[in-house]
């Protein structure tokens, strides 16, 4: 196509100056612009994106985080399509701290589970999904918290791929 936009400005350019032949300036670059960086190209480009996965965020909306460390038990309850927290528990707060012996152990995770299932509640909060990242099991203190949820009356659905 563009072959043919160039072909017929030359050919009124010459037609109309007569014997000199005078052709039109187009630059057409021959690079994108960060050219000094490659494109990503994804692992499997023929990869189906099912009707279940590009809806999932809006029929589960709510999604339990849960992160441990040595030190400390922190949960969360977010909105997936506004990414706003809508419960928060964790072990460093000050009403929890003075409470708990110990700030990592499983009774520790189990009241965290519990105080996050009440302030769910009170944001109008039932269900919830839950995925574990890759690098945590399905099982002692992270299982805690997501029974202690199921227990005080918040519906979870975990995930485990």
């Amino acid at each position: 196509m563009l072959k043919q936009v160039i072909w017929n400005l030359r050919k009124r350019v010459v037609s109309d100056s007569g014997d000199k032949l005078i052709l039109p300036c187009m630059y057409v670059p021959t690079s994108s612009f960060h050219a000094g960086q490659k494109e990503k190209k994804s692992k499997n480009p023929n990869k189906h994106v099912s009707f279940k996965q590009q809806t999932e965020a809006y029929m589960e909306p709510f999604t339990l985080d849960v992160f441990i460390s040595k030190r400390f038990v922190s949960a969360s309850v977010t909105h997936r399509v506004t990414c706003k927290q809508v419960a928060v528990a964790g072990t460093n707060s000050k009403d929890i701290k003075a409470v708990l012996r110990s700030r990592s152990d499983i009774p520790a995770c189990l009241a965290i589970g519990r105080i996050l299932a009440e302030r769910a509640r009170e944001g109008d909060v039932y269900t919830a999904s839950y995925t574990p990242r890759e690098r945590d099991k399905f099982e002692g203190k992270i299982r805690a918290v997501v029974q202690s949820q199921i227990d005080n009356g918040i519906d979870i659905k975990v995930y485990l791929d």
